[in-house]
């Protein structure tokens, strides 16, 4: 094992402003690998609905925005896009079909997230193929089953999911499944199975001393998994001046963090607990997400002969 520099990011939900600036962090920072630990697609459609009479309007954040001309469309659309939205054009009657029939709104919103992940994919092997630049993503737990076949499409992007993977010598376990949330997002199972999970991929580890664990969930009760605190109507529930804050980590993650004592432990999912950590001799990380505004928030791990030498959390 020589010297590396990792860069990890995550939770980037289909920002395209982020996603550009991900692959831009080779030339940035001088990473040689380049990791994104999940919840790569974005949370909502805006339709951008053309009327009868030819005019149009995006329904955007509630609000319904009218477009002036073609130079305005464009430019809204791609702070659609930035912001981690899919710009969809539509007719009246387009509109309204998708707005009464929730299967074929779920039907187009699967499709436009496996476009915009496959366009990504293409960036990236157009920008950094002939580099030498690993480039790992996974998905993460609000990301649909399917999007594992675009991943799998490429002979270049390396999907790490369930898999030991090794980068330069270092031995890399990689899930994106999450303790059960609120939202019942795609990929959230019971501590139990995601214990069993990674129990499978860290027996298959040769050396855990220069091991990494890219984890979507972090580790319960640690600092890197405050969250708000939600009702029944998921609402965040508040004291006077102040949101409730409580751990949302998983359980299982931290039991064979601290059973395994890899060499570093890659987390996410708690957009709000931006943190990097010691749990025992493990560096546990979250860089946190701020992907609405375009801002990535990521990590830069300098390691040397199966040693975490330094590292530092960064803002792009």
């Amino acid at each position: 094992m020589g010297k590396l520099r990792l860069f990890f990011a995550t939770d980037l939900h289909g920002s395209d402003k982020c996603f550009k600036k991900f692959l831009n962090t080779p030339k940035v920072y001088g990473a040689k690998v380049i990791i994104i630990g999940g919840d790569l697609t974005g949370k909502a459609i805006v339709p951008f609905v053309i009327r009868e009479n030819g005019s149009e309007y995006a329904d955007y954040l509630g609000e319904k925005v009218e477009i002036k001309n073609r130079e305005h469309e464009e430019n809204l659309m791609k702070e659609v896009s930035d912001s981690g939205y899919y710009p969809l054009k539509v007719d009246q009657k387009e509109y309204e079909e998708l707005s009464q029939n929730k299967d074929k709104l779920n039907e187009v919103f699967l499709k436009l997230m496996k476009e915009r992940l496959k366009n990504w994919i293409d960036l990236a092997e157009e920008r950094l193929k002939s580099s030498g630049v690993t480039v790992v993503i996974n998905a993460g737990n609000d990301d649909a089953l399917e999007l594992d076949a675009v991943l799998d499409s490429s002979d270049f992007i390396v999907h790490p999911e369930g898999k030991v993977v090794e980068i330069d010598g270092y031995e890399m376990i990689s899930t994106g499944y999450a303790n059960m949330t609120p939202w019942h997002a795609p990929r959230d199972i019971p501590e139990e199975e995601l214990e069993r999970k990674i129990e499978e991929m860290a027996s298959k580890v040769k050396n855990m001393q220069s091991a990494i664990f890219n984890i979507h969930p972090p580790p319960y009760n640690t600092g890197l998994d405050m969250a708000p605190k939600v009702d029944q109507n998921l609402r965040p529930e508040t004291l006077p001046g102040t949101v409730i804050m409580v751990p949302v980590g998983s359980v299982a993650v931290r039991k064979l963090e601290e059973k395994y004592q890899p060499m570093l432990g890659l987390h996410g999912h708690v957009h709000e607990s931006r943190n990097a950590k010691y749990l025992g001799r493990t560096l546990i990380v979250n860089p946190g997400s701020d992907y609405p505004y375009g801002i990535l928030r990521g990590f830069i791990a300098n390691l040397e002969d199966g040693k975490l030498k330094s590292y530092m959390l960064t803002t792009g």
